[in-house]
Parts: structure tokens; sequence; C-alpha cells
């Protein structure tokens, strides 16, 4: 049976609208988003199949290019139209973090770094510079890694917030094995790294981890998928 076939509550695109977008499945949202089926599959019995394939919604909309074409139904113009959905919900997260006080919300920090590196397969070390009112003022990547560790030198750190002149920061980077507990070289680093910003006057708010799309899949994966911890509220800064 279509779609257009279904009890009004029961169509994703009315159940939007009357009920808001939180109230919708991972099927039903991303049914909206292929709004057509393909013959004997409802556009929500092909986001199923998505979702069954790939895992999450965030590992559908990760997948590899190659990947994400080989399902039926789908292809380079649904794969392009998917990635410039996803670049609209950073930027408009970024704006949004532009407009108001970071430290007022924790929660769009989270998302906007769920998005900008959640979906990373290597260690990615990035600095959230702020200014006095804790504005953001750029994400910066510092370093990209492998798997399991990247590399962080202060040095270049304090010059890139002299750059941005900064005033305030957010670091954070990434596990893609999902686990978000510090280890002790993150420990270590995130000391050396606010002992080298406070001599330029730069106050480091929170160094935060980023769970990856390997949650729970290798050895220490917490199986919580891009979960993001705050050493700062959790006393470890």
């Amino acid at each position: 049976m279509s779609i257009k076939h279904w009890p009004a509550d029961d169509r994703p695109r009315e159940k939007l609208i009357e009920r808001g977008a939180d109230a919708l499945t991972d099927a039903e949202l991303l049914a909206i988003f292929l709004r057509v089926g393909v013959v004997g599959k409802s556009a929500v019995e092909l986001a199923r199949e998505l979702l069954n394939r790939f895992g999450t919604i965030a590992d559908v909309v990760h997948a590899p290019r190659d990947r994400f074409c080989e399902v039926h139904g789908m292809g380079e113009a649904k794969y392009v139209q998917l990635q410039a959905s996803v670049e609209i919900a950073r930027r408009a997260l970024a704006a949004k973090m532009r407009e108001m006080p970071v430290l007022n919300s924790a929660e769009t920090v989270s998302d906007f770094l769920r998005l900008s590196i959640g979906h990373e397969r290597v260690e990615v070390f990035v600095a959230l510079w702020l200014d006095a009112r804790f504005r953001l003022i750029e994400m910066q990547t510092l370093s990209r890694g492998t798997l399991t560790q990247t590399s962080v030198y202060p040095r270049e750190v304090v010059r890139a917030a002299i750059e941005k002149q900064a005033e305030n920061v957010i670091l954070a980077h990434n596990h893609p094995t999902g686990n978000t507990e510090p280890s002790a070289a993150d420990r270590a680093l995130t000391q050396r790294l606010k002992q080298a910003l406070a001599l330029v006057d730069v106050n480091v708010i929170d160094h935060c981890i980023v769970g990856g799309p390997f949650a729970g899949a290798l050895p220490g994966g917490s199986g919580v998928s891009l979960g993001v911890r705050s050493m700062a509220l959790m006393g470890e800064l």
C-alpha cells in the first residue's frame, strides 16, 4: 500500500505538520527526505531498508558515497541532496552559536560537535575559539590523526589563539571507537594546553570528547553512538 492510502495520522508529512518533527521516527524523517519510494516499496519502507543496512540515521548520513548509491532507488542526486541537508543543519547550528552565549547552551555545543566531527573515522582535534562574550569566532581543526590518536602541539595552539584573537576556547576531539572516557594522555594534554593558553590570557572553558561511528564495535566502545562527554561538567578539566 502506498503512503497516500495510509491513515492521515500515519503519513510522515501530515504527522510532522500536526505533531512536529521530533514526533517522527528516524524512518519517517528519512521518508520525507526521500519523497518517493521505488516499485514495491513505499518511501518509509525504503527508509527502513537504509537504516537496516547502515545502522543509525547518523550512519546513513555519513555512509560512503559508493555504498549509499548501491541501494536501489538511491543515486548521486539523493546522495548530494542528503549531504547538502546535513551541511545546512551544520551551518544553522554554527550561526546559532555565533548569535548566543555558548555557555548558556551546552546542548547546542554538543549538537554542533556531533555534526562536525562525530562521523569522523580518525581522531580529529578542534578548537571552538570564542570571544569575550563566549560567542563563536571559528571552529578550527588543529590536528587529524589515526583511529586511536592525534598529535596536538601547545605552541601551535597558542599561535592559533593569537591569530583568532580569542579570549576563550572549547577544545574537542573525537574517539572513533565510541568510548568517550578521557585517556591519561587526554588529561595530560588538556593540562598542558590550559597552562600554555593561560600565558596569552585565553581561558579553556571545556574539553569535550565526542563518541564516533564505531561506538560499541571495537573493544572499549561505549555502545552509545555519538555521545559527547564534557570534561568540565565531569570535574575532569
